[in-house]
């Protein structure tokens, strides 16, 4: 697949070395000269100088072959404009814009541009690590609107013993699969839940933090 990347810095080197690794293509728009020849050095990728919000700087990038367009620049408003430009110019498949103030994300995907927020992220990853010990990793889905968590039970589990239509679980919170001695298991309602089970956990984001406090115990 043919990637643009518009932006700079060690993240934007990163990611582009992590996509040619995979057996993509890629392309970077850079506004800095310099860092466009530091780039051109170190990466076999298509370096380009110029302001990828410029929509003649992004035909001459290829945006009209480009399979996918990362926006990740500190302006916001530029990460906007290059995705919606992307999109409705060279009609791109797929536009992600970076929104490092995360109260830009919402309104990005309200404007159509998908969108993340590393700041909410990293925001996230903290509180599992550090309030939830018992979370063994966290995947969200549907750009954010869902999350899947895999938690291990513990004696100490307050879910440890019951069975799951005994379970006082927040509405919207799905135990879809039970992981018991190596084998994967769709629970019903009389599935008792035991110590040394790791569960599956499907939550929405407004109600992910209170299912696994009741599912772990764990307080803020």
């Amino acid at each position: 697949m043919n990637i643009l990347i518009v932006g700079g810095g060690k993240p934007v080197y990163f990611l582009c070395r992590t996509f040619l690794a995979k057996g993509h293509e890629v392309t970077i728009i850079n506004r800095d000269h310099d860092e466009c020849i530091q780039l051109a050095r170190r990466l076999n990728a298509t370096i380009v100088h110029g302001d990828g919000s410029d929509p003649v700087i992004l035909e001459e990038a290829g945006a009209h072959a480009a399979g996918a367009v990362l926006a990740v620049t500190p302006n916001d408003q530029d990460n906007l404009a290059v995705c919606q430009i992307a999109q409705l110019r060279f009609d791109t498949p797929r536009a992600v814009a970076l929104a490092n103030d995360p109260d830009n994300e919402e309104v990005f995907k309200k404007l159509g541009v998908s969108a993340f927020s590393t700041t909410r992220i990293i925001t996230s990853l903290i509180e599992q690590r550090t309030l939830l010990d018992d979370v063994i990793n966290l995947i969200p889905a549907g750009e954010g609107k869902v999350n899947i968590t895999e938690i291990a039970l513990t004696e100490e589990s307050p879910v440890s013993g019951n069975a799951l239509r005994d379970l006082a679980l927040p509405h919207g919170c799905l135990v879809a699969v039970v992981l018991r001695n190596g084998d994967a298991v769709v629970p019903d309602g009389s599935t008792e839940l035991r110590a040394g089970d790791h569960i599956v956990v499907i939550t929405l984001p407004g109600n992910h933090g209170p299912a696994l406090r009741a599912i772990t115990g764990e307080t803020a």
